[in-house]
């Protein structure tokens, strides 16, 4: 039988090599028809810490890796498009600072 391979989104970068995932979808209602928004959550296992918080991934079926890890990286499909914004304030302080040193 062939590997699952699934589409998820980064939730979890904090590990080392390791990732968390969730894979969204929607799921009927039995009894009242009506569709529901469910998630998987897999932890993968990333060894070169490609991946970061909000990239879109591949994944594929593995031998467990360790407790919660079965799942290996493919590919990066689409890197995530979120601003850190601690870190561009932090760059426009140190900006100004070396204008005024500067001057």
């Amino acid at each position: 039988m062939p590997k699952k391979q699934l589409i998820g989104v980064v939730t979890s970068d904090k590990m080392d090599k390791s990732r968390r995932v969730e894979i969204d979808r929607l799921v009927k209602h039995p009894k009242y028809g009506k569709f529901i928004k469910k998630r998987t959550v897999c932890h993968m296992h990333d060894e070169q810490n490609e991946s970061k918080l909000g990239d879109t991934v591949e994944l594929i079926e593995c031998p467990p890796k360790s407790k919660l890890k079965r799942w290996d990286l493919v590919k990066v499909v689409k890197k995530s498009t979120l601003v850190d914004i601690a870190a561009m304030r932090a760059a426009a302080a140190q900006e100004a600072a070396e204008t005024e040193a500067s001057t």
